[in-house]
């Protein structure tokens, strides 16, 4: 059984690269929403600033992820520099994807701690660094196979003991939860989800919400609804969206868009920003960050 698949099909992830290279001076990250940001530290020494907290120093290679909106800055401190790929994650429209917003807000892992990853870590920067027909498209796929790599660890390591990475690490969950993500359209019932996890409804209802955060109800109204908004973003009607989505008709889901989203299914599409997270700038400007810092510190 495989406890990815199911969602990362339902959810595409779409990387941009949009640095690499040997940063030598300092950089500010925008918090923008429905984005996600990847950066792989090669070789060198950054000081990661995050809100609230001291610098953090990484000294070591190392796999950056901020799965959430989530503002943070990169500082050099020595003119080597610091040897690195930066990717944008764009993690789906509105509620995004349900693996991603289970995770904390940002991880730094280092890189000897993923095995087997050498390899793709050679060749993101072998082709980051060259000039070869097809390089952006390379690195923007292999930036989206750094996420899969980072789940799959995740996983399999155990370092996430809350939301949806945490119940796919539980082997009587992740059957449920498996069938959930095959089939969100189908009718589940709390019964029917407790015997695909081999439990009772209760042990299983209660075991669900310990560990992911949510009722089985209110997580299979989330990947529902985040799927809906991924199908009106493609452009498909509401009236088709509805039975795809495990709705008779289209008022029903409209209904349940409504009291999870607080806007109907058109009035979201029509609220959107017309501009594509991957096609803003990543980078917060050194006079947007010293007005920000200034209003901070009044």
């Amino acid at each position: 059984m495989d406890p990815l698949s199911p969602l990362l099909a339902r959810f595409s992830l779409s990387a941009r690269v949009f640095y690499s290279g040997n940063l030598c001076s300092n950089v500010t990250f925008h918090e923008r929403p429905g984005l996600s940001y990847l950066h792989v530290l090669r070789a060198g020494t950054l000081s990661v600033t995050h809100s609230g907290s001291d610098p953090l120093e990484v000294k070591q290679p190392s796999l950056f992820f901020y799965p959430q909106p989530y503002r943070h800055g990169f500082a050099v401190k020595n003119p080597v520099g610091a040897e690195l790929v930066c990717a944008a994650i764009d993690v789906g429209a509105g509620l995004g994807n349900p693996l991603l917003r289970g995770l904390p807000p940002w991880m730094i892992i280092a890189l000897a701690d993923i095995p087997g990853i050498d390899a793709t870590v050679a060749l993101l920067f072998d082709e980051a660094f060259a000039s070869r027909p097809g390089r952006a498209a390379a690195i923007d796929r292999l930036a989206e196979y750094f996420v899969v790599l980072l789940l799959r660890h995740a996983l399999a390591a155990r370092i996430i003991h809350s939301g949806v990475i945490a119940a796919l690490a539980d082997p009587r969950l992740a059957k449920a939860l498996h069938c959930l993500h095959e089939q969100p359209e189908r009718e589940w019932s709390l019964d029917a989800l407790a015997q695909r996890a081999d439990m009772s409804r209760a042990r299983f209802a209660a075991q669900f919400r310990e560990v992911s955060g949510l009722t089985p109800m209110e997580y299979l109204t989330d990947v529902r609804i985040g799927i809906a908004q991924t199908l009106l973003k493609r452009g498909k009607p509401s009236k088709v969206v509805a039975p795809m989505v495990g709705y008779s008709n289209p008022a029903a889901f409209s209904r349940a868009f409504m009291q999870r989203v607080g806007l109907s299914p058109t009035q979201w599409i029509a609220d959107r920003d017309p501009m594509e997270p991957l096609a803003q700038s990543p980078y917060v400007s050194p006079a947007t960050a010293k007005k920000r810092g200034n209003r901070s510190s009044s």
